[in-house]
């Protein structure tokens, strides 16, 4: 059987689509619903798509050719767009296009990798790499396994999707659009509560520096419900059991970590976190990378720990934290600094309206336990993953 695994290099195995790729820059993308591939995922969500189906790509530049904290090679499905920073390619009638994909999970390419400073995959060597290539069958058998734990894992992270959605839809409700307040106001019921949550919003609203509030709340600024944790660790002081959390692990616009590493090695030191904190990425144009830490940890000192100063507030630091309006504020007042960033100082002067106690604490109370399915889900995305990374190897070989 062995001797049916031919070695054949990427070049005779896939079909290239790179020139159908086109990059945009940041402010001439127009927001829709459609992916905007980089080389190490997506980066935006854009109003116009490239391809349609399923297609392999590759990181063409980027440490992360070197380091690997993530994965150089994944799937790409549906209608999205794509820039000028990954290979894009299927698999033609000799190879799968996800068997590709694990194999190059597998792979050595520092051997292929160009630039001292800034690794890059041209397209003429990402032609050149080997790949240990079974016949069909078998590459449909391996596929089968690795991808059953595959598309559990992505399961997991879209009913995480949902569980964020359904807690941003709440907040926005509740404390940005004010929709009880205004039902109230109009002599209706609000609507999706029952009388006793009702009964806790007012029915008019009173002028502010901030505009129109609900009667009887008043203007604040996030530092007042939210702190930052400013502990850290030294180098001598990191080993591995030690959860380290680097920008690079968080993903765009996700309370749900993707994925972490070990402290082990690191040659700075870095700030400390517990299991439930807010881990805010500090460095623009990393502001809208904001999740809970599901376990206790290091982190990046370019990501701000951050805290409830009151149990009660929780669900409405962590969600301020993680809203558009935050990210667009953090935005202004780091344009045109020359190290761009964002310090706790502030961001805690981030102005908002503070609703009374007892309606923060029913907040919480709905979205607390949204928040816990989510960390567990990250735990088991977490646990189907090591499988999936310790079959791979076995498999493909």
């Amino acid at each position: 059987m062995s001797s049916e695994w031919e070695t054949i290099t990427l070049g005779e195995l896939t079909i290239n689509h790179d020139t159908k790729r086109k990059p945009v820059k940041g402010p001439d993308r127009r927001p829709g619903p459609y992916p905007y591939y980089g080389a190490s995922g997506i980066v935006d969500y854009v109003d116009g798509y490239l391809f349609d189906g399923d297609f392999l790509l590759i990181a063409e530049d980027g440490e992360n050719l070197r380091t690997r904290q993530t994965p150089i090679a994944f799937l790409a499905r549906g209608k999205f767009w794509v820039n000028n920073h990954a290979h894009i390619v299927t698999g033609n009638e000799r190879a799968s296009t996800r068997f590709l994909m694990y194999s190059l999970l597998t792979a050595d390419i520092h051997s292929f990798l160009t630039g001292a400073v800034m690794p890059k995959l041209t397209q003429a060597n990402l032609n050149k790499i080997p790949i240990v290539c079974p016949p069909r069958e078998i590459q449909d058998y391996i596929v089968n396994i690795l991808g059953a734990l595959d598309d559990r894992i992505a399961l997991l992270h879209e009913t995480n999707t949902t569980l964020e959605a359904i807690a941003q839809t709440l907040f926005k409700s509740w404390f940005v659009d004010l929709d009880p307040v205004h039902a109230k106001q109009q002599g209706r019921e609000p609507e999706g509560m029952d009388a006793e949550t009702a009964a806790l919003f007012p029915d008019s609203f009173e002028e502010s520096e901030l505009g129109l509030v609900p009667s009887g709340w008043r203007v604040g600024t996030i530092g007042q419900i939210a702190d930052t944790v400013r502990s850290q660790r030294k180098p001598s002081q990191l080993n591995s059991d030690t959860n380290y959390v680097g920008l690079e692990h968080i993903p765009r616009r996700s309370l749900s970590l993707a994925n972490w590493g070990s402290a082990e090695g690191l040659e700075s030191a870095k700030s400390c976190f517990s299991n439930g904190d807010i881990l805010f990425g500090k460095l623009r144009p990393y502001f809208h990378k904001v999740v809970i830490a599901p376990f206790d940890g290091v982190c990046s000192t370019d990501i701000l720990v951050c805290q409830s100063k009151l149990r009660e507030y929780y669900g409405l630091v962590t969600m301020h934290l993680f809203s558009k309006a935050l990210i667009d504020y953090a935005e202004r007042l780091s344009n045109g600094a020359k190290m761009p960033r964002i310090n706790w100082k502030d961001l805690a002067a981030y102005p908002i309206v503070l609703p009374p106690q007892d309606l923060a604490e029913n907040y919480r109370t709905i979205v607390e336990p949204l928040f816990q399915s989510i960390l567990a889900n990250v735990q088991q995305i977490k646990t189907l993953a090591t499988l999936r990374d310790t079959l791979l190897p076995r498999l493909i070989s």
